[in-house]
């Protein structure tokens, strides 16, 4: 191990802690910020440990910068890992050293474990990322979540994850991204944000653009794997490849909504031209742009297929909302771009209520048009059919009402 890095003994804690319990591991949270709801996020880092582990053919190096009481750290060595496991080297990184002895306490379990070498650190995320490019210590896999923005240390990470790695980041920052705190959009992400029915969606794809400029800006390319949200924080789990795909650039452009008749067009940056005019038929409606944004696939399907069947051999790693996530990610791949809200749609032709999604999904699939409901927010339609189709299909009776 390099000069600089040091390990953190485990010292007496003040006082006990009650346990909590999660997938395989027991452990304390101790009384700084912990969320137990965030579990499905937790499980799906485990399930990607887990798939990483069995495609490698190498000795791992897995990195939890942002450690808390280290669940994500002793979940992935106590639930990733197989009985005839690779070589894996695990960092445990919380910058606060008063959460130093909890880290080391919770974590003391994965040093019964062969084949496993635990770091625990207490550096400011910055400071130990920078250090581990300089070292030339690169990781499989990190996990970055975040209080607020991160986009000051995404270049940082990326430029110490391996090709093929991935990154898990989760970001709080909720104002700008939605459009409701526009100027500071344009500080911690270069772009313009509007408010928008989709909102959480265009605060992932935004928060994708600005991890695919760090990427391209190191020769590198960059794949989504699964992006979500509740609202609150918002999560994604991104590949770094060793190449920029072909036409990857054209993933980044622009969406734009007409806050009067709520029609909706997206342009790739490669192609931009002039924005050609609504549905608005008096020339009063205009525009409003948000982005640059990612407008590419949100989600790998047949990835999140697999880590469905490694749960499946594996119950413990999966709780039931997790699962119910998984599932409804895998259904929706975040294409097309073009979101619609159901209860915008019925407040604009003043229907008693919302069309039936499931319904309103197969007549515009059955009129030749891309459509799924929106894996992101409830209540939300993806398709690439006009406002027009869209508004009468609406109100035209669907199969099962016949």
């Amino acid at each position: 191990m390099e000069a600089g890095w040091r390990a953190v003994a485990c010292t007496h804690l003040e006082a006990p802690i009650p346990h909590y319990r999660e997938g395989a591991v027991r452990l304390q949270t101790g009384t700084g910020f912990f969320r137990q709801d965030s579990r499905p996020a937790r499980d799906l880092s485990v399930l990607l440990a887990t798939h990483q582990v069995s495609e490698a053919n190498r000795p791992l190096r897995w990195l939890d910068l942002m450690a808390g009481c280290g669940i994500r750290g002793l979940r992935w060595g106590l639930e990733a890992l197989p009985e005839t496991r690779p070589e894996l080297e695990l960092w445990s990184n919380d910058a606060d050293p008063d959460r130093s002895a909890l880290l080391a306490l919770n974590l003391e379990p994965l040093h019964e474990l062969r084949d496993l070498s635990l770091t625990t650190t207490s550096w400011a995320a910055e400071r130990l990322l920078r250090q581990a490019y300089l070292d030339q210590t690169f990781f499989d896999l990190i996990d970055l979540d975040a209080f607020g923005c991160p986009n000051a240390l995404l270049q940082s990470a990326l430029a110490v994850l391996r090709f093929g790695g991935l990154l898990i980041l989760a970001s709080t920052d909720g104002r700008s991204p939605t459009g409701h705190d526009r100027p500071a959009a344009v500080r911690r992400f270069g772009a313009a944000a509007r408010a928008h029915p989709a909102s959480w969606e265009l605060a992932l794809r935004l928060q994708l653009a600005a991890l695919a400029r760090e990427a391209w800006q190191l020769g590198r390319g960059l794949e989504p794997v699964a992006c979500f949200s509740e609202g609150r924080t918002f999560r994604l789990a991104v590949r770094l490849r060793q190449r920029v795909a072909a036409d990857e650039e054209s993933q980044l452009g622009l969406l734009a909504r007409c806050q009067r008749c709520g029609d909706q067009a997206v342009q790739s940056l490669l192609k931009l031209s002039g924005w050609g005019g609504c549905l608005c038929t008096d020339g009063l409606g205009r525009w409003a742009v948000t982005g640059p944004l990612w407008i590419g696939p949100l989600q790998k399907p047949d990835l999140l297929a697999d880590l469905l069947q490694i749960a499946d051999a594996r119950p413990v790693s999966l709780s039931s909302a997790g699962r119910r996530l998984l599932e409804r990610l895998q259904t929706d791949c975040g294409l097309p771009v073009c979101c619609w809200s159901t209860a915008e749609l019925a407040s604009r032709l003043s229907l008693d209520g919302p069309p039936r999604l499931e319904a309103l999904v197969q007549s515009l699939v059955k009129a030749g048009h891309r459509a799924c409901s929106s894996a992101v927010m409830t209540g939300q339609l993806r398709t690439d059919a006009p406002l027009t189709v869209l508004l009468q299909q609406c109100v035209e009776p669907s199969p099962g009402d016949l």
